[in-house]
């Protein structure tokens, strides 16, 4: 008989979103909360070299990225400059975490690869245009609006493709296994699934996660090949190729209940 091994369940996002929920901090950013009417926003300020203010709205809430040299009323000021935007934008966000689903919109933004891109909307024949290798937007060229989110996931389906084959390449030389067939996933509640017979089968939304927690799934699925349990040899294998792997697996539970689990378009 066969044997399947699934990666551990993971839910995909919750029934309920939490605002308040503290997102992980990186050195330069700092967590705050602003009055804004009759809501208490908090935000994630992060202070770079950048000579600008700059608000977005993600997975994670309201961030403000500022100069250093900016003082907090300054930057403060500002967002209170724009509070109805805030206000509109954090009102659409909660919608969308609820329902686990990101609507995609001019303006909308796209979590990708740990980061965020900002999407554009423009007239064509049903295509994407992701700009440079390190993109700041992602433009989708559309006969209808109400085609977004279909050609979007076509799209980030195909580059998780290209992706994830080359990871499974990378991870698969280290842990001395062949580079098993590979499948694209769209399962519920999985991220990966391994089976000595088909190969290994990856969910295309890890695409909304840092490179990092990727390859903590490839690397998963990749050990079964030599072990099909959790067993500490299991372990061991996982370890091997990357000794910070419980500090990985934490962080994908917690990132995993923030980002959406589907599209819808406008």
């Amino acid at each position: 008989m066969e044997r399947r091994i699934p990666m551990e369940s993971v839910p995909l996002q919750p029934d309920l979103f939490s605002p308040s929920g503290n997102p992980a901090l990186s050195g330069n950013e700092s967590m705050h909360a602003i009055a804004i009417k009759d809501r208490i926003v908090p935000y994630v300020l992060r202070r770079s070299s950048r000579g600008t203010i700059v608000l977005s709205i993600d997975h994670r809430g309201l961030r403000v990225g500022a100069p250093r040299r900016e003082t907090l009323a300054g930057i403060e000021m500002f967002i209170l400059k724009h509070e109805r935007w805030v206000a509109r934008k954090l009102d659409e966000w909660r919608a969308s975490r609820r329902s686990g689903t990101l609507r995609i919109a001019e303006g909308s933004d796209l979590p990708l690869l740990g980061g965020n891109l900002r999407v554009h909307l423009a007239c064509g024949d049903n295509r994407v245009d992701w700009g440079d290798p390190f993109p700041s937007t992602v433009t989708l060229f559309l006969r209808s609006p109400r085609d977004a989110a279909a050609v979007l996931e076509k799209s980030l389906r195909e580059r998780a493709r290209d992706l994830f084959a080359e990871r499974l390449a990378r991870y698969a030389e280290r842990l001395e296994v062949d580079v098993p067939p590979l499948a694209i996933s769209n399962a519920r509640t999985r991220w990966g699934c391994c089976s000595l017979k088909t190969g290994i089968r990856l969910n295309w939304r890890l695409l909304h996660f840092p490179l990092r927690l990727i390859d903590y799934v490839v690397v998963h699925e990749l050990a079964h090949l030599r072990e099909m349990n959790h067993g500490k040899r299991f372990w061991a294998i996982v370890g091997g190729a990357l000794p910070e792997y419980r500090a990985l697996r934490e962080e994908l539970k917690e990132l995993a209940v923030r980002l959406p689990r589907d599209f819808s378009a406008a």
